[in-house]
């Protein structure tokens, strides 16, 4: 099968808590599964590669907000058909909200989105800035969320139930949920990064590219060790939360 290519997004824009990252995590673990495995960092849409096999939006500063959006607004058309072609997405943060409808900031004005997932950013109450735990049907996830939005009007299926934590909005304890999934795009709050947190989201994604390449994705060897320590991570923050164990 042909090598796999990996493109982050802004890596140095959307990039921060580790979520630039994410596109090691799926190079790595394809490595393993006996895949070669390149990262492409794309800056400008003269930067995209003819062939494109999993994508990696990371979250930024509310600060450079405009300048990352008015940059992915040149590869809105990219983006767009990356989309309805099936190919993995993962947007984390800021990211995820720049392809939605729009961001409301808290002082009442609205960046204006790429319209690419259905819903929008809207303020919470207060800024969201804890462990995550989210039921879903990749297992337990988790992760760290620090944001001041959470998210409305979604037309997709969520990413999971929060068990505990703020996720897509305040809501009762128990009852809310956490990001989008429209079809092989995957919006999300978490950070950690993501898929070094959760391995079992890494594999979805990566087997998911593997098959549109030919392939049929195996976890290697090597990622046991690796996938038993973020599941020990796991398992210590529910316990720490008080809930039980995977």
């Amino acid at each position: 099968m042909r090598a796999l290519t990996i493109v982050t997004v802004l890596p140095e824009l959307l990039g921060s808590n580790g979520d630039a990252a994410n596109a090691r995590v799926l190079a790595q673990r394809a490595r393993w599964a006996g895949f070669d495995a390149s990262i492409v960092e794309v800056r400008a849409a003269a930067d995209l590669p003819d062939q494109i096999d999993l994508v990696v939006v990371g979250s930024g500063s509310d600060t450079s907000l405009i300048t990352v959006r008015d940059i992915l607004a040149t590869m809105t058309e990219q983006l767009r058909t990356w989309c309805t072609a099936g190919i993995p997405i993962l947007a984390v943060g800021t990211g995820w909200e720049l392809l939605s409808w729009g961001i409301e900031l808290g002082d009442g004005t609205v960046v204006e989105g790429l319209g690419i997932v259905a819903g929008r950013a809207v303020p919470l109450p207060e800024r969201a800035t804890d462990d995550i735990v989210v039921d879903s049907k990749f297992g337990r996830l988790v992760g760290f969320e620090n944001h001041a939005r959470g998210y409305t009007g979604a037309e997709a299926s969520p990413l999971g139930k929060v068990r505990s934590g703020t996720g897509n909005g305040a809501v009762a304890a128990g009852t809310g949920v956490e990001g989008l999934v429209m079809g092989n795009l995957f919006g999300t709050h978490l950070h950690g990064p993501v898929l070094a947190r959760n391995p079992a989201l890494a594999d979805h994604l990566l087997a998911t590219a593997v098959t549109r390449a030919g392939g049929e994705y195996v976890p290697g060897e090597r990622a046991a060790s690796v996938d038993a320590i973020a599941k020990a991570g796991r398992d210590q923050l529910a316990a720490r939360l008080g809930l039980p164990s995977e």
